[in-house]
């Protein structure tokens, strides 16, 4: 069963759409309705922060079908009675207890106090921990050959005047790459996250500018457009105090816990055989 779930988790994630209406029926199945609310509840809680703006609708009907495939193998798991048997129920007491656990310890670190000043010392004997490196955003087209990639700066070249808006079309037109469909976007990166080659024509770039040679790396010819650079800097405080408390927390966690382990081993009555 777990297989199935993480299935269904990772198909919803990738296709869910935010477009529809949270209570919208989506489908019904032997009379029960599957909401779109029911369905971005249930991915939204898999994958925190997960992005379905952009959807077809053949995607769409994806997800209805996965959605409707879930449903109708839950109905069988029922119709099983799997719910009674012994080895479920011990599995699902477990999961109580591993449930409990995590908010009673929960609600532990955050009795916790932790002022101001021992945040900021923290933040001072850690210096280095807070010194954010350079980074880069930038947009790219993948291509099979070199020639391709010479093409499509030429392309680029004739008519700079609207040069952002005609690499995001030719990006999704033109790139082999999983990025194209967002126009060859990509996340924020370090020069050390990318492979060399394609970090030291992204990094060389100005901001609005592309690279004027194809960028050859193991996975092919790439164009790439500079959408935006962050020069290496300190993180101010108060941008990471919120993290620091978490790990301040967590550090005077680990000594409450072996005091109060040793408090409620005095009391308790306990046999070891």
């Amino acid at each position: 069963m777990k297989v199935i779930s993480k299935f269904f988790i990772l198909v919803c994630a990738l296709f869910t759409s935010q477009n529809l209406v949270a209570s919208e029926v989506v489908a019904t199945v032997n009379n029960s309705d599957i909401t779109q609310e029911e369905v971005n509840k249930f991915v939204v809680s898999s994958i925190p922060g997960a992005n379905f703006s952009v959807l077809t609708y053949e995607q769409q009907k994806g997800v209805i079908n996965q959605m409707i495939d879930r449903r109708l193998f839950l109905e069988d798991a029922k119709k099983m009675n799997i719910a009674s048997r012994p080895d479920f129920i011990q599995a699902l007491q477990k999961e109580k207890e591993n449930l409990m656990l995590d908010f009673w310890m929960k609600e532990k670190v955050e009795e916790i106090a932790i002022s101001d000043r021992d945040a900021k010392i923290y933040y001072r004997d850690n210096s280095l921990k807070f010194n954010k490196p350079a980074s880069v955003k930038v947009r790219h087209i993948l291509l099979s050959t070199e020639a391709e990639a010479r093409e499509i700066i030429a392309k680029l070249k004739y008519n700079h005047k609207h040069l952002r808006d005609n690499f995001i079309r030719l990006a999704k037109e033109k790139s082999t790459g999983p990025s194209a469909i967002n126009g060859g976007e990509l996340d924020w990166f370090i020069k050390e996250q990318m492979v060399p080659e394609f970090s030291e024509a992204a990094f060389s770039l100005r901001k609005g500018s592309i690279t004027t040679q194809p960028v050859k790396t193991q996975f092919g010819y790439h164009v790439i457009y500079l959408e935006d650079k962050r020069e290496q800097g300190s993180i101010p405080f108060e941008v990471v105090k919120s993290d620091i408390i978490k790990v301040l927390r967590s550090l005077k966690f680990k000594a409450k816990l072996a005091r109060l382990s040793k408090k409620m081993k005095e009391s308790a009555v306990i046999t070891v055989k």
